[in-house]
């Protein structure tokens, strides 16, 4: 008998209870047979995504529930604890570092206060340009100089140009060239009036 025979033999006897139950043992699946198709490309493309899926769940939970145990471990590992001592050196070390800084901007802040007097600036606004030394400071106060020099001349001038003078820069006032007498001040200011 060949095989076209009993596929013909098969399909004709389909309704025959013997043949209804070697067709059922012969398409039941066992663990060899799954094992077979699985180790096969086409049984890893069917496995892959649930395994992988398994995988990732797995994970997730071993993360929540293990994960911050393991990192505090290795924290503490790391960095220990400070002992008693070890908190109040560390807190006596923050102190002293504390009271260096505000000694070291009190002096900048006289240092300060004293170019600016020099200077002829005031010194109420010093504090907004202290720098990190006292070269930076000198430097910033420096700048103000120049800017508010610059600022009360120009209000000199455009509250002469308001009254009607000009200023001849060097000048001596008047615009007289120098010499100025009691008498002469005193006529100017009377036609001021």
């Amino acid at each position: 008998m060949n095989l076209e025979e009993v596929k013909h033999f098969l399909n004709d006897n389909k309704e025959n209870a013997d043949v209804k139950a070697y067709l059922e043992e012969l398409s039941a699946v066992s663990a060899d047979k799954v094992k077979g198709f699985l180790e096969t490309d086409e049984g890893q493309k069917l496995i892959r995504p649930k395994l992988d899926q398994h995988f990732t769940k797995s994970l997730e939970t071993w993360k929540a529930n293990n994960l911050d145990e393991l990192v505090n471990a290795k924290v503490k590992e790391l960095y220990p604890e400070e002992t008693e001592e070890q908190k109040r050196i560390r807190k006596l070390e923050q102190e002293l570092e504390k009271q260096q800084k505000e000694a070291k901007r009190e002096k900048l802040m006289n240092t300060a206060i004293s170019y600016a007097s020099e200077k002829g600036l005031p010194t109420d606004i010093v504090a907004y340009f202290l720098g990190d030394d006292e070269e930076t400071t000198k430097s910033n106060l420096s700048t103000l100089e120049e800017k508010y020099h610059a600022a009360v001349q120009q209000a000199v001038e455009n509250k002469f140009k308001e009254n009607g003078r000009t200023v001849e820069p060097g000048g001596g006032g008047s615009g007289q060239g120098g010499n100025l007498d009691i008498g002469s001040l005193a006529a100017e200011a009377s036609i001021r009036k």
